[in-house]
């Protein structure tokens, strides 16, 4: 962890007034380490064992070592992050007694829901049906898992900020439902285990998240525009950029996450988003373009062509609200100046 945007913003979350000693001398599955909001979890565990001295046994499941390495390059002798290589689709390959069960592995970008969407559903439905299963099996003590804000379906502008009780018809005959279903499934089959079996569950649904270490290839806007700042490129705007987003900087997402696990009620679900750092696609262009003046960039408008491996959202607006996690002494602090600015700067 040599970035400097990185190892404060894992300083940052340390620092949240948690009950970390919950963590303390557990064994904890994390499932797609590798994924953006996982990552930075996995870091802030290893970071508690460093400086909390919590005796944390990490167990990260990857299906690509390769880029596990190279994401956790600075963490790859140590003796409390153990490998599991593997697809989360499948029941999970470890006999350790596994007190912690974080459940991130997902395909989250939309270019992988017309091109995998098997792929896509099967980590949220028979991987989250195995883990379950696991979890029953070992005793867990504590089942987080990532749903997403997707699951709210086709709402009207006057619904948002949505709420976690709220919710609009999601078509399971367009492709592009494979991840707002697969989450809604997973769902479910926490609801099912927690009521039949008593398997600790709790529920994330993270919104619009950016921050260091994302993907500048994924095909989502705000990532386009970063990897656009970043390479000194004019933004070209593929839109009419009237969507309305709220984008929630990485930090206070994993702060977010980490007060729902150790702070939150059983069998809820919990918004985390950042309902104040809204805005429309067009304007979030523009903003970053004025924050970086010395690279002289301006906003290029352009028609888009049909891709056929991005399924967008049929959404013009898209926003949680947060009061549920904020009762549990969470709320984001970081605006999009500032989390915009740190995230071009982690890249540099």
């Amino acid at each position: 962890m040599h970035n400097r945007v990185i190892v404060e913003d894992v300083k940052f979350i340390v620092d949240g007034d948690l009950p970390w000693t919950k963590f303390r001398d557990k064994t904890i599955l994390v499932t797609g380490a590798n994924g953006f909001i996982p990552a930075y979890m996995v870091e802030t565990l290893l970071y508690l064992n460093d400086h909390k001295k919590m005796g944390i046994q990490l167990v990260a499941m990857v299906r690509n070592l390769e880029k596990a390495k190279k994401r956790f390059s600075c963490y790859l002798d140590r003796e409390d992050l153990e490998w599991l290589i593997q697809d989360a689709s499948q029941p999970p390959q470890t006999d350790k007694n596994v007190d912690v069960i974080i459940h991130a592995a997902s395909q989250a970008s939309p270019k992988y829901y017309s091109v995998d969407p098997v792929g896509t559903l099967g980590p949220n439905v028979s991987g989250t049906a195995h883990l379950l299963e696991f979890a029953q099996h070992k005793n867990s003590e504590n089942f987080l898992f990532f749903s997403s804000g997707e699951v709210y379906g086709d709402l009207t502008v006057d619904r948002f900020p949505v709420s976690e009780n709220v919710y609009g018809a999601v078509d399971p005959l367009a492709v592009r439902s494979c991840y707002a279903e697969g989450k809604r499934a997973g769902e479910a089959l926490c609801t099912a285990w927690h009521h039949q079996h008593q398997v600790p569950v709790k529920i994330v649904r993270p919104f619009h998240t950016y921050g260091p270490g994302m993907s500048m290839h994924d095909g989502r806007v705000h990532a386009d525009f970063v990897g656009d700042i970043v390479a000194g490129r004019d933004i070209v705007m593929k839109s009419d950029g009237t969507a309305r987003r709220a984008y929630c900087y990485l930090a206070d997402a994993v702060l977010g996450i980490f007060t729902v696990m150790l702070k939150g009620e059983n069998g809820e679900a919990y918004n985390i988003g950042n309902n104040n750092a809204e805005m429309s696609v067009a304007e979030l262009a523009e903003k970053l373009v004025a924050l970086f003046p010395s690279k002289g960039l301006k906003v290029v408008r352009k028609e888009r062509r049909a891709e056929s491996e991005y399924v967008k959202s049929l959404l013009s607006r898209n926003s949680p609200a947060t009061q549920k996690a904020q009762t549990l002494g969470w709320k984001p602090v970081t605006g999009i100046a500032k989390g915009f600015l740190r995230t071009v700067r982690s890249y540099e």
